[in-house]
């Protein structure tokens, strides 16, 4: 993953840097800095497209919630 993928998945997962770092106790330099000066952590790519498919299926299990069992 390169600077631009991950400035991508973030903004998917509705994530600025600075609140990423925040949710893993990182520094938001240490986050800027990633596909620049240091390499991207091999979890990120992964957490960020499982948390992106999970905020997805939720809006999709609201949107049926709503739609599909108004009559319960």
């Amino acid at each position: 993953m390169d600077k631009t993928e991950l400035n991508e998945l973030l903004k998917k997962a509705g994530f600025s840097k600075k609140e990423f770092a925040n949710k893993f106790e990182l520094s938001a330099s240490a986050v800027n800095n990633w596909g620049g000066s240091s390499n991207i952590p091999l979890w990120v790519e992964s957490w960020l497209t499982l948390y992106i498919e999970n905020k997805d299926c939720k809006e999709l299990k609201e949107i049926i919630r709503a739609n599909v069992c108004k009559g319960e």
